[in-house]
């Protein structure tokens, strides 16, 4: 009997102890191609066991874990983060990880794992310092796109982001102007617009006009957030557009890729990077030249651009890095044109002496620490220090004949500088992981912008001519911005997250300076100049609340929802600017409202993807442009507070690889059919002018469609796109008319057909392109300024061949 007790009790000693077992995770993480450790990776478990990340050997260990299955992931910058099913059992388990570095395999992901769908992916939840869960996002990858990418054509490679309005008036690539959902794609002025995490734009706050856009070439990934984005980067309605330069390679001491393109009407692009890794140093550089005579006389450009980045790793922990960018360009202005003279030929141009010169300086410095697996920081320090000058004859008769007078000239000076920092930080509540993230940011602009006369004559002079009585204009703008922002992830599910966030602005502006009216006799003499000095202050501060939902029913599918609050300022431009064409309203107010999102996508498929959406966006204090009559009968514009608009409508985009559904086993080859289609509805529900309730929002087109068919293996990739876009109104009074300014009224419906193939063969690759293959007379864009005022028509049908070597 004892015996037996005593027996027992060790049976179950053994078993309780067997039960209670505890056991180690343990292994090395490495870089697949050259078998080099990988400090510094986040390795966790799917069931609340605590983080570790690799030391310098690229070891790691987890802990006192129990038996059971579990999901091992990884994450860590420029490779590829993997998971992977872990089982155990009655033993220690130790392995051996090798991760892809983005740079390297990019191009085979895409055709044998995941990315089916040629350059289009979504952020995650928690990437780069920012929190992305219940968001709409997209992230376009240039390297894998057939495309134009030594032009920057817009339409291809925004070509899967569903209700994008893309301007087109200049055939090189030169500005990037997109908006969506009823914004003014003007210069992207209504997203915030970045490269690294920095603000690229003229001022972020002030005047939010894009002058610079990266060389596509050199880009590695454009995100882009909707409107929600407002919470951790600003306050425009439209969200982030932030370009990731590509990064230094890790595996080599030294890479050079040199891309040489020529096309249609004298285009010619030289593009040659320089990268590589030397112990704990690592760079990535660039130099562009570009050229070309223009699809219409007198649209001659010559532009260059270069680029640095220089990274430190001080250890696996902490690392720092410089940013430098410079761009110039000149461009000459063919100006814009009436309704009858784009009927009668889209490439007339009756200006000779317009010319646009732009010279762009960025800098930003970066720092990067992870005190653990579960806490880290960022801080980044960024400047500008910029000009933009224009001169030209730009009546508010675009069919007038150039009479040689003095030539109007706008000169505008940028310097500006910001910082932010970011704590992000992952915990646990019981077993489930939350993510909190913290950020700050000031930013202090100053910006100078004269108006005045210029030169007679016909070469690019960018000196004023009479300074005493050819000014129109003189104004100073400095302007600070401090703020404060949260987010946190709650999952309170394997299945379900809320992601609550607010935002704390305040904001300074001022506008110190003159505005004048110059009257000539008949001959273009002064005969009368009178100054009118003028100084305005607005200060305000504000909090902006927001909240994602997102739930998972399965690994691959997802809902999400998101509602958030928007805030745009009036800009320096708002505020005061002489244009012919255009009258000011001084008693103009900031614009506020809120967008909300509800979609559906796919996560991570190989047959197929989808992400269909409805968003809603409530716009109050809207400005916009009302066209009027002046008590000489001529058609003016108004700019002021239009009123409350609002904008609804389902954006979807869908894939599937034909290929790969009917044939399962195929991992070489793809085909690829697409469709990128949003149907929008917009109204003017309030406004204090007459006229206006009821009326569609400007820039908004109905219908809005791209869809197209790509296929390719390994070595070459074929592609083929259409683009259509329905009617879209100019301003708020929904003219269809120009009358003889042309700066208002009906753009017209228009559809494009583009195609492209590539192919690599060793250390070379070929890409061909023709766009507007049908050959098109449309235009997308009626200028109420420069590079106007008028149509400015869209470029007809172009070939482009490039060479690429990687060495």
């Amino acid at each position: 009997m004892i015996r037996s007790k005593v027996f027992n009790t060790i049976v179950f000693c053994l078993v309780g102890f067997g039960l209670m077992a505890q056991y180690r995770i343990s292994g090395r993480i490495l870089a697949r191609k050259t078998g080099l450790p990988i400090a510094g990776s986040q390795v966790f478990l799917n069931q609340g066991s605590p983080m570790t990340q690799t030391n310098e050997k690229g070891e790691f260990q987890l802990k006192n874990i129990g038996k059971g299955s579990y999901i091992l992931r990884t994450l860590v910058p420029n490779f590829q983060s993997i998971q992977q099913a872990v089982l155990i059992q009655n033993k220690d388990i130790s392995m051996d990880i090798l991760l892809d570095s983005l740079n390297v395999t990019l191009n085979e992901v895409v055709v044998t794992q995941k990315q089916t769908d040629f350059g289009f992916t979504r952020m995650r939840a928690v990437e780069s310092m920012g929190i992305y869960e219940g968001k709409k996002t997209e992230v376009i990858l240039p390297d894998q796109l057939v495309a134009n990418l030594a032009t920057n054509n817009a339409r291809q490679v925004f070509s899967r982001v569903a209700g994008l309005n893309i301007w087109e008036n200049d055939g090189a690539g030169l500005q990037l102007s997109i908006g969506g959902r009823g914004l003014d794609p003007n210069r992207t002025s209504n997203f915030n617009v970045r490269q690294n995490g920095y603000d690229i734009s003229a001022d972020a706050l002030g005047y939010p006009e894009s002058y610079y856009t990266p060389p596509i070439e050199a880009v590695g990934r454009i995100q882009i957030v909707r409107g929600a984005a407002s919470l951790q980067y600003g306050t425009q309605f439209g969200g982030l557009i932030n370009f990731v330069m590509k990064k230094p390679v890790l595996d080599k001491k030294i890479e050079l890729v040199a891309r040489q393109s020529v096309g249609s009407f004298g285009f010619y692009n030289a593009f040659t990077s320089v990268s590589g890794t030397q112990n704990k140093l690592s760079y990535y550089t660039f130099f562009q030249y570009k050229r070309a005579d223009g699809w219409r006389a007198n649209s001659d450009f010559e532009s260059y651009n270069f680029y640095a980045d220089v990274d430190y790793r001080f250890s696996d922990k902490t690392s720092v890095g410089i940013d430098i960018t410079h761009m110039n360009y000149l461009a000459h202005q063919p100006g814009g044109l009436t309704d009858a003279m784009f009927a009668e030929n889209p490439r007339l141009t009756n200006r000779e002496r317009n010319w646009f010169k732009v010279n762009w300086n960025l800098w930003a410095l970066h720092v990067d620490h992870k005190f653990n697996a579960q806490n880290e920081v960022n801080l980044r320090l960024f400047g500008l220090s910029a000009y933009r000058k224009s001169i030209g004859f730009r009546p508010n008769r675009v069919a007038s004949v150039d009479d040689n007078s003095e030539r109007d000239l706008i000169t505008g000076d940028f310097s500006n500088w910001g910082a932010e920092a970011r704590y992000l930080k992952r915990y646990f509540v019981g077993e489930k992981l939350f993510v909190f993230l913290a950020g700050s940011r000031y930013y202090h602009g100053f910006n100078h912008s004269i108006q005045g006369l210029g030169s007679r004559g016909k070469s690019a002079d960018f000196d004023f001519i009479n300074t005493k009585e050819g000014i129109a204009n003189d104004y100073r703008f400095p302007n600070n911005n401090t703020s404060l922002f949260f987010e946190n992830i709650f999952y309170l599910s394997d299945k379900f997250s809320i992601t609550p966030g607010l935002r704390w602005e305040y904001i300074h502006t001022r506008a110190d300076g003159f505005y004048g009216n110059i009257q000539f006799d008949l001959a273009g003499n002064i005969i009368s100049a009178t100054r009118t000095n003028e100084s305005r202050t607005n200060e305000r501060s504000f909090v902006l609340g927001g909240i994602g939902f997102s739930y998972k029913p399965s690994s691959h599918l997802e809902w999400y929802s998101n509602v958030s609050q928007n805030y745009r300022s009036i800009t320096f431009s708002d505020m005061r600017i002489a244009n012919p064409s255009s009258v000011i309203d001084p008693d103009m107010k900031d614009e506020k409202g809120y967008s909300v999102d509800l979609g559906l996508r796919t996560y991570e498929t190989t047959i197929y993807n989808f992400d269909i959406s409805a968003f809603y966006l409530n716009y109050n204090n809207r400005i916009g442009e009302v066209q009027f009559y002046d008590t000489n009968n001529r058609v003016l514009r108004r700019r002021s507070n239009i009123g409350q608009a609002v904008i609804m409508g389902i954006e979807s985009y869908g894939e599937v690889d034909l290929l790969r559904w009917a044939l399962p086993e195929e991992q070489e080859s793809s085909a690829v059919i697409f469709a990128n289609l949003a149907f929008i509805k917009s109204e003017y529900k309030a406004s204090q002018i007459a006229g206006i309730v009821g009326k569609q929002v400007e820039f908004v087109p109905n219908l809005n469609l791209k869809t197209g068919l790509r296929i390719g293996n390994k070595k070459w990739k074929a592609s083929f796109q259409y683009t259509y876009l329905s009617d879209q109104y100019t301003e708020a009074t929904n003219a269809r008319d120009g009358g003889v300014s042309a700066v208002v009224g009906l753009i017209p419906a228009y559809h494009i057909m583009d195609a492209g193939i590539s192919y690599q063969f060793s250390r070379f690759k070929l890409e061909a392109n023709i766009n507007n293959l049908a050959n098109s007379m449309y235009f997308t864009r009626r200028a109420t300024g420069y590079p106007g005022p008028g149509i400015l028509p869209s470029d007809g049908r172009s070939l482009y061949l490039t060479i690429q070597a990687k060495f």
